[in-house]
């Protein structure tokens, strides 16, 4: 048998050492997707010298995507959240809005009403993520290990909901009939104890008769609200509305790291935290208004509090954060005239009433339209059927009622997005990757940038770059630190902590790993 020459023998080694599989970085005790409801890209850039907390050290330390955008329509917070941790697109996800019409119950549904469960902590029905036909990444991980815990947390249930996905432990969000964090049977047949405890300290009174004031001399000194007294009416609604309901999520949070024990066993746990007040916020005053800055400010500073928290629990090497928003916002109409740029408001029922009496013209009355999703409709099938109308004609005739409407973009039929006849701009493509052909509508109606279906404050919703752009940061061990201009889709998130933490990538995934940032 042939011998190999000695001078050989140190550099097969070394070659035979290369092709060994490097080794895997140490993967966090605990991964947290933090998401700011409405929290627009250039909150980062216009602020950012405000900054001294949390949005600070993510800025400083952390591996910050500057044109991230999500790719679908339409931009709302069920839809951004189901995606955040799936990479699902709606097509796929079947989020397609928060609320549409259901078919087979003929009812108007929310992405997460579910009649199979009861509320826990309050009265009425419960929710769900049944309505979610993907798979997230603490479901991979969960499948992969058994171990896992994943928890979301939110003022609204979709946004504790959603992203966590459907082997979660448990959802929670806060109850403003009575100031409790609630859930769903779906989780549990009780609250868990820790839970109960958190409700019972009325943690959430000690705001009572407190005023939002500005964080610092630039706003001013008048206070922004005053909420009211300890059981007064209305409290818990006007506290959702001020930066003290994200104070109350970042306590609640901290209860469930310690009473799930979070972050402490030999698995990579999930916690999904959502701040929703900033939305409340943003959507009365616009994102121009100094209430925006503030509650960014403090937004910033309450992330700081919390990240000191997570530093002192679980320790700064063993937990991985994301930041991102489920959605951008537009500026306010009658600002954008001001400033000479488009802009302006068309009323929901505008398009809804225009539909109503096109069909009623031309094939007769009765009530044409069932449903909703926003401006887009759901045709009563069973008038269409009992005068064996032709679908696609109906849908035709409805489309150029709504073409007629000044201001209105495109309007896209369901016949047009069956059959895939559409173009392939920006507009079509995020249009596209919104259409389920299960719970989808009728139409799809895009209005031009900058007009809202909207009477008053602002919205969002839209495929314009306004709505889709969003931060994107990472922190964490393993994480390059740095700026990435390149353009990336919030649908990368999932893919890439899914390699991260070794697990399958998510059922529905639709993006890339995001391997420039990785060590």
């Amino acid at each position: 048998m042939p011998r190999t020459p000695r001078l050989l023998a140190p550099f097969l080694l070394l070659a035979a050492v290369s092709l060994l599989p490097a080794a895997p970085a140490r993967k966090p005790k605990l991964l947290i997707n933090l998401a700011v409801d409405q929290f627009r890209y250039d909150y980062l850039t216009r602020f950012r010298s405000d900054y001294t907390g949390g949005l600070k050290r993510l800025l400083e330390r952390g591996a910050v995507y500057t044109n991230a955008h999500y790719e679908h329509f339409p931009t709302v917070t069920a839809v951004g959240h189901s995606t955040m941790l799936s990479g699902a697109m709606p097509s796929v996800s079947g989020i397609v809005g928060n609320e549409w019409y259901d078919r087979e119950t003929k009812k108007q549904i929310t992405s997460v009403s579910d009649d199979q469960t009861a509320l826990l902590g309050g009265s009425g029905r419960g929710s769900s993520p049944r309505k979610m036909l993907v798979s997230t990444v603490g479901d991979e991980l969960k499948m992969a290990n058994g171990q896992s815990k994943l928890i979301g947390i939110s003022s609204k249930d979709r946004s504790a909901i959603l992203p966590v996905g459907r082997m979660a432990n448990g959802a929670f969000w806060f109850d403003t009939s009575t100031g409790n964090f609630v859930s769903s049977t779906y989780y549990f047949p009780a609250l868990p104890g820790w839970a109960e405890k958190f409700n019972s300290s009325r943690a959430v009174d000690q705001w009572a008769g407190k005023q939002w004031t500005p964080a610092d001399a630039k706003g001013g000194t008048k206070a922004f609200a005053t909420l009211g007294q300890k059981g007064q009416r209305g409290y818990y609604n006007t506290l959702d509305r001020t930066p003290f309901s994200n104070d109350l999520l970042v306590l609640f949070a901290e209860a469930a790291i310690e009473g799930e024990n979070l972050g402490a066993g030999d698995h990579t746990d999930v916690l999904a935290v959502s701040f929703s007040a900033n939305d409340r916020v943003g959507h009365a005053v616009g994102p121009d208004s100094p209430l925006v800055r503030d509650i960014s400010i403090q937004t910033d500073r309450t992330l700081g509090e919390f990240f000191e928290y997570l530093d002192k629990k679980i320790g700064a090497e063993n937990w991985m954060l994301v930041l991102t928003a489920d959605h951008g916002v537009s500026p306010l109409p009658e600002l954008m005239a001001q400033r000479r740029m488009p802009g302006g408001r068309i009323p929901e029922d505008t398009v809804l009433n225009a539909i109503q009496s096109a069909l009623e013209a031309k094939y007769g009355a009765a009530d044409w339209v069932v449903g909703k999703s926003g401006p887009a409709p759901y045709f009563n099938y069973d008038v269409i059927n009992a005068k064996k109308l032709n679908h696609e004609e109906v849908e035709n005739t409805a489309a150029e009622a709504v073409r007629a409407i000044p201001h209105i973009y495109r309007v896209y039929t369901r016949t047009q997005m069956r059959s895939g006849s559409i173009l392939d701009d920006m507009v079509d493509r995020r249009v596209r990757a919104g259409f389920n052909a299960q719970r989808g509508s009728d139409l799809f109606v895009v209005a031009e940038p900058y007009w809202l279906f909207e009477e008053a404050g602002t919205s969002h919703g839209t495929p314009y770059n306004y709505d889709t752009h969003v931060p994107v940061i990472f922190i964490g061990q393993g994480i390059k630190a740095g700026r990435y201009n390149g353009r990336i889709a919030v649908n990368d998130i999932a893919p890439t902590l899914a390699t991260m933490l070794e697990v399958e990538t998510p059922s529905g995934s639709f993006g890339r790993v995001l391997n420039e940032m990785l060590e």
